[in-house]
């Protein structure tokens, strides 16, 4: 695979890259890269995960190692499950099966093209781990490390009654630091704390990973309008609002049909995700209406199923079940595997009541 290639399949997919020739100076090298993303262990996965799962496999298929990160103290630290880190950890355990089963990819080993499971407890135990922490703190006001408490799914003007949360930046960047990664992958969501840690790395002459950006699904009930505080964000706190993994077709049918549509418009939820999951897979999407209304018809890009839509010759019900049929296609793999193992789901299940 020449390098040019190798570049495209890795960034291809993004919604941004920033420090790219970090990147490109290390495929010219010819050594191992090193990629990572960081999950808080918090419940239940949604579509969002599905997103990131995409960009992971094309990262594999392009010979890169994929750490994914198991940030059991972070989420101890944004209170997840009130602070019980035996609930943390078992949902941890859930996520490394949800992953396995979406890269579709169950080796380990340092690679080419494998992927590896950290879990945050193991750096905790380094003093050279908590000194590059203090470093990482170093110099950094407070006020701008309030600017990343989005990034805890948090406002700006919290937390001054616990310290703890103006740790977790440093934190954030110490371990992309501390595990030499090359590439650190996160939703959009993320940009905030890549770009900390790309200020730490200026400060003391670090290297500077490649940070790359993924699209961010909106919640069902969202116009998808682009907010910094990532208010539009899909998220599992408001289930009637969000893809969950394990959600069947007829729920996936029920929670769709709910969904934001205006024909006169082009940022519906319904269209990101035909942009960013099932395209990207499945490399097109059949609408099939009841009979007596047409005959099915197939779309391979999002902007002739967008004028299909505005224009009348689908209608948005037909629309929305189509897109949460070929989502639920998607998701195919992942079923099978909880259905033959279903302990880890069971456990999760108990803890959130979901």
């Amino acid at each position: 695979m020449d390098a040019e290639t190798r570049l495209t399949m890795i960034t291809g997919a993004a919604q941004e890259v920033v420090g790219v020739e970090h990147l490109t100076s290390r495929i010219e090298d010819g050594g191992t890269i090193n990629a990572y993303v960081g999950f808080e262990p918090s419940g239940k996965a949604h579509v969002g995960w599905k997103v990131i799962s995409l960009n992971l496999r094309r990262m594999l298929d392009a010979d890169v190692n994929v750490m994914i990160f198991m940030a059991d103290w972070h989420a101890w630290v944004n209170d997840k499950f009130g602070g019980d880190m035996e609930k943390i950890q078992i949902t941890a355990k859930y996520m490394e099966e949800v992953f396995r089963a979406l890269l579709d990819h169950p080796d380990e080993g340092d690679g080419p093209g494998q992927i590896r499971f950290v879990y945050a407890s193991t750096l905790m135990e380094s003093g050279d781990y908590w000194a590059r922490v203090l470093r990482c703190s170093k110099n950094m006001s407070l006020s701008r490390v309030r600017r990343t408490f989005s990034i805890m799914g948090r406002g700006e003007d919290s937390e001054d009654g616990d310290l703890s949360k103006f740790f977790y930046p440093a934190m954030q960047a110490a371990d992309i630091f501390e595990m030499n990664i090359d590439i650190a992958i996160g939703g959009m969501d993320q940009r905030k704390a890549h770009m900390y840690m790309r200020e730490v790395a200026d400060h003391w002459g670090w290297p500077k990973a490649t940070c790359i950006h993924t699209p961010i699904i909106s919640g069902l009930k969202s116009a998808g309008s682009r907010m910094d505080s990532f208010d539009h964000k899909m998220s599992k706190s408001d289930p009637s609002g969000a893809i969950l993994l394990h959600d069947g077709p007829e729920r996936m049918r029920k929670k769709m049909r709910k969904a934001y549509l205006d024909v006169e418009k082009d940022d519906s939820p319904i269209y990101e995700l035909l942009r960013y999951v099932i395209l990207p897979e499945q490399g097109s999407i059949t609408v099939t209406p009841n009979p007596e209304y047409g005959d099915p018809s197939t779309y391979n890009s999002v902007e002739a199923f967008i004028q299909a839509v505005g224009d009348g010759n689908v209608h948005p019900l037909d629309a929305k079940f189509a897109v949460a049929d070929a989502v639920s296609a998607s998701l195919q793999g992942l079923t099978n595997h909880f259905d033959e193992n279903p302990a880890a789901l069971q456990a999760v299940s108990e803890i959130t009541g979901q």
